[in-house]
């Protein structure tokens, strides 16, 4: 039980390094607005959630944003864009888990990624609308948007955004799962044990 618990936090350490680094590793993805970057970093946390559960992949979440506000910041010296990283992070995981874990199987997975992508594109276009976009507009002292203008950009650009982020990452994932779920799906029952 020991030995159980000193690997999963060994890696949990190393999954949220990985996850940093490619937090960091972010790109543009056109015809979004530059503010809105594609990066891989949720394909850790997913991974630790399966395979130590839920906890675990919201620590890595947690962790990685913990340390990109230290050492990258943030434009509004208030950290709402980790907050808001954090937060879509959680929405693709534990959608992705909780399902997982009742249909444990490959066309389980599909569904799974499918509905976290949908999640996470749903519920961040509600958060932006009611708190994200009023935080960095208030953090930044610009002139608030308009309801208007904020309809505009969720419909437009942050809804489809997400959802698109949330399939190009499924489809990695989905890429990694098919290798590793018998590995992934051993380290369940071992924990189990």
């Amino acid at each position: 039980m020991k030995k159980l618990k000193v690997k999963a936090i060994v890696s949990i350490g190393m999954l949220s390094s990985i996850s940093y680094i490619m937090m960091l590793l972010n790109f543009p993805m056109p015809p979004f607005p530059n503010f809105l970057l594609v990066d891989f970093s949720d394909i850790p946390a997913l991974i630790a959630a399966l395979i130590f559960g839920p906890l675990a992949g919201v620590l890595v979440e947690f962790i990685k944003n913990f340390l990109n506000y230290f050492t990258v910041g943030s434009a509004t010296g208030v950290p709402v864009g980790q907050i808001a990283n954090f937060i879509a992070g959680i929405l693709f995981i534990l959608p992705t888990y909780y399902l997982y874990k009742k249909l444990k199987s490959r066309k389980g997975m599909t569904f799974a990624l499918i509905v976290g992508s949908l999640s996470m594109g749903i519920f961040m276009s509600v958060l932006n609308y009611f708190v994200f976009l009023p935080a960095y507009t208030f953090f930044l002292n610009s002139p608030a948007m308009s309801t208007t203008e904020m309809r505009q950009l969720i419909v437009t650009a942050i809804l489809p955004f997400n959802i698109m982020k949330g399939l190009i990452m499924s489809t990695i994932i989905f890429l990694i799962f098919i290798r590793m779920q018998s590995w992934i799906d051993k380290q369940i029952v071992m924990k189990s044990m």
